[in-house]
């Protein structure tokens, strides 16, 4: 067998272990995106018809504010939502139209 072979064989290997170390943690990783993706979704659907404010989007959705405000600030950085007008001493969020490419 030649060195390149066993180098391959060996990497290999060291791949399948690192794999198997990791498993838990990918599957911890993937569950966490999972979670993000849904309460993203159900953001977005709440706010499809009014635009509305975190403790009135915690409500509807039934989720703690301080995840929906996390979750907010990320989709506001890439554009998914902006700030509306305020409602006492919440700003309302609504939902930021997508633009199509090639249109």
């Amino acid at each position: 067998m030649s060195a390149e072979s066993e180098r391959k064989i060996q990497i290999k290997e060291t791949l399948k272990k690192l794999r198997a170390e990791r498993a838990e943690h990918l599957k911890a990783v993937q569950a966490g995106l999972k979670d993000t993706a849904t309460l993203r979704n159900k953001i977005r659907k709440a706010l499809k018809d009014e635009p509305k404010t975190v403790p009135g989007l915690a409500e509807s959705i039934g989720e703690t504010t301080d995840r929906i405000l996390w979750m907010l600030m990320e989709m506001r950085t890439y554009g998914m939502v902006a700030e509306d007008e305020q409602d006492g001493d919440y700003f309302k969020y609504r939902l930021v139209p997508v633009e199509k490419k090639g249109a």
